[in-house]
């Protein structure tokens, strides 16, 4: 199953992206029965960014949010855990102002944002989910008030810049629609360039397991070319020297993270002999380590790199 995969790739991608408008947990643990919330999100009183640069996202970023995006369409079950992780929060939230005797506001609980490829119009009733097209535009939908709940419809989210980096996290013919609408973004914009890292990333991760489905399969064929143009942007951007080496070690951090999270896949937890291959590793053409990484099992690999480096007399 690729679902952690996924799950991943999305808490990377929406730490990246929010980072610059406030604090960002990801695998947030909780209080009571061992459960983590995805992503939970504390605006800053300045950012770094102005927010409407992200469209909807940044208008979500606006309050305190729980994020939980899921790849496949969302279930009651699923909706209902969230709401429970959402609670348990709130009442963290009420336990600290008892304890420092002050007053939360109402508007200082984070409010839950479920994100899920596709919905249907009966889970929608059955949690008596409405849109409102007004303030939010179509494929929002807000549960009652005090609850503090709202399910993102990814698949109704006009095709609009404004909803471009949400429907990245969709799937099928609507991710594939955002990245190619992100490929056409300003090659300055910095919010482009990290999400064309880590999708990269996902596409090489994807093409070390064998139990991918047809859609996994289509999105490794979308993804394929993002890696040249990153190369190319960098170097359209490589005028200086000094933005020449924060793009080698933009493009190194990211080589790392990669190799990293293949072994990951692979093998599990990384320890200390598997670590001293990841140099090794990453100078490697991306072909032909990711040919060594799904061929060869961990002692093979292990040896591989111990007959390139002998040890010295």
């Amino acid at each position: 199953m690729t679902r952690f995969i996924h799950d991943q790739f999305a808490k990377q991608y929406l730490k990246e992206l929010l980072t610059p408008l406030g604090n960002v947990e990801t695998s947030r643990d909780i209080a009571g029965e061992v459960r983590q919330i995805d992503v939970f999100f504390a605006p800053k009183a300045e950012p770094d960014v102005e927010p409407t640069v992200l469209g909807l996202l940044g208008q979500i970023a606006a309050k305190p949010a729980v994020l939980e995006p899921f790849r496949s369409p969302v279930q009651i079950g699923e909706i209902r855990s969230c709401l429970g992780k959402l609670f348990d929060i709130h009442a963290e939230y009420e336990r600290v102002a008892t304890r420092e005797n002050i007053r939360i506001a109402e508007a200082d609980l984070p409010q839950l944002w479920i994100l899920s490829p596709t919905v249907s119009d009966p889970l929608l009733a059955g949690f008596r989910a409405i849109p409102e097209p007004e303030n939010w535009g179509s494929g929002v939908y807000f549960m009652g008030a005090s609850l503090k709940a709202a399910i993102i419809a990814i698949h109704q989210l006009p095709r609009t810049p404004a909803t471009l980096w949400l429907r990245v996290l969709g799937k099928g013919n609507v991710q594939k629609q955002a990245i190619a609408e992100l490929r056409e973004l300003p090659s300055d914009n910095v919010f482009r360039l990290n999400a064309l890292e880590l999708l990269y990333n996902l596409r090489t991760i994807l093409e070390v397991r064998q139990d991918i489905d047809r859609e996994d399969r289509e999105l490794i064929m979308e993804l394929s070319p993002l890696y040249l143009q990153r190369l190319e942007d960098a170097t359209q951007r490589g005028i200086q020297e000094g933005i020449q080496q924060g793009i080698q070690q933009g493009i190194q951090r990211a080589q790392r993270l990669m190799v990293e999270s293949m072994l990951q896949v692979k093998f599990g937890e990384i320890d200390e002999e598997l670590a001293e291959i990841i140099e090794p590793l990453i100078q490697l053409e991306p072909l032909d380590r990711t040919r060594l990484i799904r061929q060869l099992d961990r002692t093979e690999l292990l040896v591989h790199f111990e007959d390139k480096n002998p040890p010295k007399s």
